[in-house]
């Protein structure tokens, strides 16, 4: 598990093109245009968070292949931002009814912290590709085996991350608590009903070799990873250590922006965007 320091300001060629075509397209001096984008936080952020650029992406299927999936999250979660401190409650789900919830000024405000917004957008970027690893085990004196699972496989990882040096374990925990913000935020069907039957409301029972994770034990280790995370002496050299702690304390309302985006956003597409 790597430990890449969030890059605020790496946008791609492609990402600098479909920014200025899509907003600009009359300006002459694209270049010049191009240079004040990287260079102008505030611009920037202007650019990103354009009603051209969003429609866009609603309209063009292929968006997400012209772009980079972190831009392309990052344009929905500054959208999903705005609509946000339009409204007056967001919906809290549960398996039997929806509770309205009014926090959309604290959700709203949560992600005018610019570097946890970043985040996010990172964090949901790396779903959209899941890396499959092999980590040899020693079972008894001389004998290893080889164990195989993914970074989607949140079970592994927290057996896993207990068998490494603790200098290693940031990745871990981090991994940890993003699958559970995303699942909680992107797929929160699939963590009601991979729980519990649907109609009559009865958990499932387990099967062999597959534990049955509640929504609401997702969001426990989802809160006890981030704050893991926080508490490593590696995050604070990435610059890590704030943005850990937000979502540690905030992890239930740093669901919701996701949970906005994949109702009203990506619905229909998140399959396609998160294989």
């Amino acid at each position: 598990m790597s430990h890449p320091k969030l890059k605020i300001w790496q946008l791609s060629a492609r990402d600098l093109d479909f920014l200025v075509e899509t907003v600009s397209p009359e300006v002459k001096n694209k270049e010049r245009l191009k240079q004040i984008i990287r260079e102008d936080e505030d611009f920037r952020n202007s650019f990103i968070g354009d009603e051209k650029v969003f429609r866009r992406l609603m309209d063009e299927e292929e968006t997400f292949l012209k772009i980079s999936p972190p831009l392309f999250f990052e344009i929905l979660l500054r959208k999903a931002a705005h609509e946000l401190e339009g409204v007056s409650y967001t919906v809290e789900k549960t398996s039997t009814m929806k509770i309205p919830i009014f926090d959309t000024k604290e959700v709203a405000e949560l992600l005018n912290n610019e570097p946890l917004l970043l985040y996010l957008a990172d964090m949901l970027s790396s779903f959209t590709r899941i890396e499959s690893y092999t980590i040899p085990i020693l079972i008894r004196k001389g004998i290893w085996e080889k164990i195989r699972f993914n970074d989607m496989d949140v079970l592994s990882l927290m057996s896993f991350c207990q068998m490494v040096d603790d200098e290693y374990r940031l990745g871990f925990y981090k991994r940890i608590a993003d699958i559970c913000l995303f699942i909680l935020g992107i797929f929160p069907d699939y963590a009601e009903r991979d729980y519990r039957y649907l109609f009559s409301g009865q958990v499932r029972p387990h099967i062999r070799g597959k534990l049955r994770i509640s929504p609401q034990d997702y969001a426990e280790e989802g809160r006890k990873f981030y704050k893991l995370a926080a508490e490593h002496p590696a995050a604070r050299e990435l610059e890590l250590s704030e943005i850990f702690w937000a979502l540690h304390r905030e992890f239930q309302k740093a669901k919701k922006p996701l949970n906005f985006i994949a109702e009203h956003y990506i619905q229909y597409r998140r399959y396609k965007f998160f294989g």
